[in-house]
């Protein structure tokens, strides 16, 4: 069966990632570019993704939001992509996905938004603990790479080698040796450059006005 893959995004946007990893698996899809405000509000587009945000996978009907999911699911469901963990490779798979958009994300973004905790006694509350802490754990998954499986690409790297490389191109996390290596590889490969084309043209008509 021909697979229906559509793909919802906007060339400003966490997008970016999931549009990575569909050039990644290798199988046709149709791109639909929103517009922030309107577009991305409009009834026919909230029907499909309540929040009204971007990005938004359709895939022979059923609806995947959320970077980490859509990463995981096309890894899961195109196996031949070779993307989805081995067997030996699924606990380190999973734990840096997790880590990654969980604790990395809340980490980048409340101290991007000014928010910061000063009581000691208050840090077990915050799935983090610190920003410190977390851009550590973070680098301590890379271990000795390449890749966060070792030798061998897969969907976690799309999602956490997005976190890295946007948080190094917008200064959120440190410029590290680790951080910096680990970007450069992965901007290297071919669906990735393939992506970024894409979206980087797209740019002119569907980039500007982040409002709505």
């Amino acid at each position: 069966m021909a697979e229906n893959l559509k793909l919802y995004t906007n060339p400003m946007s966490r997008g970016r990632i999931a549009h990575w990893m569909m050039e990644e698996i290798g199988q046709p899809y149709e791109t639909q570019y929103l517009r922030y405000g309107e577009e991305m509000n409009a009834p026919t587009y909230t029907a499909i993704n309540p929040m009204g945000k971007v990005p938004t996978l359709v895939h022979n009907g059923a609806v995947i939001t959320e970077c980490a999911a859509i990463c995981t699911y096309l890894a899961d469901v195109f196996p031949e992509a070779g993307l989805a963990p081995t067997a030996e490779e699924k606990a380190q798979y999973y734990r840096s996905l997790f880590f990654a958009a969980g604790p990395v994300e809340q980490a980048v973004t409340n101290r991007t938004m000014g928010w910061s905790n000063d009581d000691p006694m208050k840090a077990g509350m915050l799935g983090y603990g610190s920003y410190e802490r977390a851009i550590a754990g973070l680098e301590a998954l890379l271990g000795d790479g390449p890749y966060i499986c070792g030798d061998r690409f897969t969907a976690a790297d799309v999602y956490v080698g997005s976190a890295i490389g946007w948080g190094l191109d917008f200064g959120t996390v440190p410029e590290t040796p680790a951080f910096k290596a680990y970007r450069d590889r992965l901007n290297a490969r071919e669906a990735y450059q393939r992506a970024k084309a894409k979206d980087d043209a797209a740019m002119a008509e569907f980039g500007p006005n982040m409002g709505g």
